[in-house]
């Protein structure tokens, strides 16, 4: 086993969920229309998706979904009618196996302040090599009306959902962030090594309140000990931490 170093948005609407899942995929392959990114080294060891792991996806997926597919066309209607601009907010992060694919959130931010991409990944960067929880900045005043309350609920987070149906997460894994791959340290890079997740080991260990290096090292250990059992350990815990307003 290694050691360790110490230390486009879019718009989309719910019409049946085969039909959504269709508009998303479509919707991801022009959301990536170049193909520049930065090489993956062909040396990462990437694991395969255990057959268990990928049943309890859509299980859970097909179980919430009739409860959830209304909550997300109220969302939806909720961002359509208080802000001007597309519902979905996407865009490109780094997967399985480094490669890329396009996340989908619903839109919380004002159109005039979406496009901070390389503020948000220099910001995120600052911290690899800091001793400061990776705490998210103060974006307030940047976002639209109940826009605070989609981000504490996690309920912008929702239309992940239809990324595990295409294959490009899982509902429990390593948590993607915006940084590429020419940020991280060559130790790091293990967090690819498996399907990212909706929530994590990290997001119910401490979340915002540990640093860069304790979140990367809590991921590698969900890699290094992924078990069915660890996995409803995970989604208890995230229940927990929503209900409990620990999410913020």
């Amino acid at each position: 086993m290694e050691t360790l170093p110490n230390s486009k948005i879019a718009s989309t609407s719910v019409d049946g969920l085969s039909s959504a899942v269709g508009s998303v995929e479509s919707l991801a392959t022009a959301a990536n229309p170049r193909n520049d990114f930065p090489a993956v080294p062909t040396d990462l060891n990437c694991r395969r998706t255990p057959i268990w792991k990928r049943i309890l996806d859509l299980l859970i997926v097909a179980a919430i979904s009739p409860i959830l597919l209304p909550v997300m066309f109220l969302i939806a209607c909720h961002i359509k009618l208080s802000s001007k601009g597309p519902v979905l907010f996407c865009q490109r992060r780094l997967g399985y196996g480094g490669k890329h694919f396009t996340i989908l959130k619903f839109r919380t931010l004002k159109p005039e302040e979406y496009c901070v991409t390389s503020n948000h990944r220099a910001y995120v960067a600052d911290l690899i090599d800091s001793d400061k929880p990776a705490a998210k900045p103060d974006i307030s005043k940047r976002l639209i009306p109940g826009g605070k309350f989609l981000r504490d609920a996690s309920l912008d987070e929702l239309p992940q959902l239809f990324n595990v149906l295409l294959g490009d997460m899982s509902i429990v894994g390593p948590r993607p962030d915006v940084l590429e791959w020419e940020d991280y340290k060559a130790w790091q890079c293990r967090r690819f090594e498996v399907a990212p997740g909706i929530t994590g080991l990290w997001q119910v260990s401490g979340k915002n309140r540990l640093t860069f290096d304790e979140m990367i090292r809590l991921d590698i250990q969900y890699v290094e000990t992924r078990s069915i059992k660890l996995d409803f350990w995970i989604l208890w815990k995230t229940l927990a931490v929503v209900l409990g307003r620990g999410n913020k």
